[in-house]
């Protein structure tokens, strides 16, 4: 799958302005059979399936209707155009359930809450926990402001300018 980033060029050095929105959506896909890069030269960014990525890694060979994305998936790994986006290794999602954990001040909801990220399927858990407790909108907006603190921080390792929050 290819997404096309929404990106415009800055006038004053011809270098793209990346949305960061694009970023942190691309980013907010913790999955293990995708992985997304960014096109330093253009902005686009782009996602590919772990299958694709492999036939370039081993050399497989893919059917016809693949070839193409395979071939950009190639570009992706092998040319110095591309910069892969951060992935779950990256993000560190308990990190950011254990501190909005420490936001909450009703102790009842707390104490619910780190109980929930306890152990294997903590995700799953705390978006259940924070349905539950009626808290879903705060706890979209802290994984919001957590991903667009990563986001921002890699564009800058980059020196990619972006736009928006």
């Amino acid at each position: 799958m290819v997404k096309d980033s929404n990106h415009f060029m800055n006038s004053t050095n011809m270098n793209f302005v990346i949305r960061l929105k694009d970023v942190v959506d691309a980013i907010d896909q913790p999955d293990e059979e995708r992985r997304a890069f960014l096109n330093i030269r253009t902005g686009r960014i782009v996602t590919f399936s772990r299958d694709a990525l492999d036939a370039v890694e081993l050399g497989s060979a893919v059917r016809a209707r693949e070839e193409a994305l395979v071939r950009e998936a190639g570009e992706a790994l092998l040319s110095g155009d591309y910069r892969e986006l951060p992935d779950q290794f990256d993000i560190n999602d308990c990190s950011i359930m254990r501190r909005f954990c420490q936001t909450v001040e009703n102790d009842e909801l707390r104490r619910g809450l780190l109980r929930s990220i306890q152990g294997r399927g903590a995700s799953m858990r705390i978006r259940s926990t924070v349905d539950a407790f009626g808290v879903v909108e705060a706890w979209s907006a802290f994984r919001n402001e957590a991903l667009q603190a990563i986001a921002i921080d890699w564009l800058g390792n980059l020196g990619i300018a972006y736009s928006g929050e």
